[in-house]
């Protein structure tokens, strides 16, 4: 029997959306501040899966200028009925302190690779909105709702309205469904055995998460508590390999087998770290003799393989290149900018053919015009390289092969000017938003035509390397930590990315042409 291995989408996968048509698999994961938006994921075996795209891509769908780390797309949900594609996502304008300013949208389209209509918008109550379509042709919005006020808990509840497809808004009134104390998110409603499910996220997004159940007869309640308090969850097992388990959705296959996809971490111990961010992994799930939704493998924790319906047949996808050229001059989706969409004033595949150029804008802190494309880390032993060609003028021109978790923490290995030295290249870094230049390794190169820079990424630590040739290279004697680059010790919610950038603080948009880009993982 075929089985998969989780998690199936590894790296920075958050809070993933489970969805079947026909013979195909969907999963659509948040990219928070990370442009386009909605990574949409597809497999015919629930095996083997491969990048199809993005739901939102164009500014007038996601405008994430300014948005804080971590803000922008939190958990998207994805359904599909009577031949149209739906999109429910938020956009997080602020996520810290007593208020959470939050907006929630609908697209549909045709087909799942699009097009994406122009957003219609539902409401501003909380975050992790999904859409259910009933059986008698209704479409009911349920999300979590905010309470700033304080000495009340945050978390006031799982509301549910109406939408009307013909009006394109919420009607009716707002019902206050579900409550739990202390902390309930992520709401989703399906229908089986005569009942209304309401599955939920538990426990935040950290190592205490979950998923929990409720039902009813009634899609507006009362809903009574799953005997058992959790579904999943690795709370207690602190020696699986799937860590920080919760956050899911449902599938039935074609033979009425029933899958759950959910969020995942795996930690570098003993660090208890998890710097690739939230993962997705599948499970499948049965119903109980009582009707309550049960691990097929027993108990709570997540399994790191799950078997596969015997009737699926293996289906792979073409191995994908690890090494990206640019002579197309579409950029692979596995690409993404920060918080903006690529424009022909900052990048081109084009102006010079065989080469990604960018021209510098804001530093690597801005949270509006950075000048960054970037792929997400997905293995704890992976060697990231690429070959630049720059002539810098100025100290506040930079460009070079960056390590990011967010604008307060990365490591960068740029190529800069010197007054004394001239260009240069070396490492600096920003931890806790405190910047650091190591001037102790920087090394001249103004007699390089073309920069080589390597990042080698081995379980906890980062080294770089630099070469003129990429067949000698010059090792830098800074071993970096690769475990901050994780929520664990950075907060937020994301994940490591690895990718290439251009800074010109004077404005003057300097070029830097990025030959190839290479990320091999081992």
């Amino acid at each position: 029997m075929m089985q998969l291995q989780n998690p199936v989408l590894r790296g920075f996968n958050p809070d993933p959306s489970f969805l079947r048509v026909g013979d195909d698999y969907y999963l659509a994961t948040s990219t928070f501040e990370w442009f386009p938006g909605v990574a949409l994921y597809h497999s015919r075996d629930l095996v083997n899966w491969r990048m199809l795209g993005h739901g939102l891509t164009r500014k007038s769908q996601l405008d994430m200028t300014g948005i804080p780390d971590s803000g922008g797309i939190w958990a998207p949900a994805l359904s599909m009925h009577d031949g149209v594609y739906y999109l429910v996502y938020t956009i997080v304008r602020n996520r810290v302190g007593a208020f959470r300013d939050v907006h929630n949208y609908l697209v549909t389209a045709p087909e799942i690779t699009g097009p994406w209509s122009e957003p219609i918008f539902l409401n501003s109550s909380g975050f992790d909105p999904s859409l259910f379509h009933d059986d008698d042709g209704r479409k009911w919005v349920v999300n979590v709702q905010w309470n700033h006020r304080p000495d009340r808990s945050r978390f006031a509840g799982i509301v549910l309205q109406e939408y009307s497809p013909t009006e394109r808004r919420l009607i009716g009134p707002m019902f206050n469904i579900f409550r739990k104390v202390p902390l309930i998110e992520g709401p989703n409603i399906y229908k089986a055995n005569d009942f209304y499910y309401l599955m939920l996220a538990e426990g935040g997004t950290d190592w205490n998460h979950g998923i929990s159940m409720a039902r009813s007869r009634s899609i507006c309640g009362p809903y009574d508590i799953d005997p058992q308090p959790l579904v999943l969850t690795s709370r207690k097992s602190p020696g699986v390999a799937l860590q920080k388990a919760g956050h899911g959705e449902l599938i039935q296959t074609q033979s009425g087998r029933w899958y759950l996809a959910h969020l995942c971490s795996r930690p570098l111990y003993p660090y208890r770290r998890c710097p690739l961010g939230r993962e997705t992994a599948i499970q499948e799930v049965i119903w109980s003799t009582d009707h309550w939704l049960r691990l097929k493998s027993g108990g709570t924790d997540p399994q790191n393989q799950c078997d596969v319906p015997e009737e699926i047949n293996p289906h792979p996808w073409p191995t994908e290149p690890d090494c990206d050229d640019f002579n197309s001059p579409q950029l692979s989706p596995h690409w993404q900018s920060l918080r903006q969409p690529t424009a022909p004033d900052w990048i081109s595949t084009t102006e010079r053919p065989g080469f990604l150029r960018l021209r510098g804008r804001e530093s690597p802190h801005s949270l509006f015009q950075q000048s960054l494309l970037a792929q997400r880390v997905q293995s704890f032993n992976v060697t990231v390289q690429c070959v630049l060609e720059f002539e810098p003028e100025h100290y506040s021109q930079c460009a070079g092969l960056i390590i990011y978790y967010d604008s307060r923490h990365h490591y960068y290995l740029r190529v800069t000017h010197d007054e004394k030295l001239g260009k240069v290249v070396g490492i600096v870094q920003t931890d806790a938003g405190v910047y650091l230049e190591h001037s102790q390794c920087q090394i001249a190169i103004s007699d390089w035509s073309r920069v080589f820079l390597k990042a080698i990424i081995r379980d906890e630590t980062l080294e770089f390397h630099a070469s003129d040739d990429g067949r000698i290279w010059h090792a830098f004697p800074v071993i970096c930590d690769f475990t901050k680059l994780s929520a664990d010790y950075a907060g937020g919610f994301t994940g490591a990315f690895a990718g290439l950038c251009v800074q010109d603080l004077r404005g003057t948009r300097i070029k830097a042409d990025f030959d190839s880009f290479q990320m091999q993982n081992h």
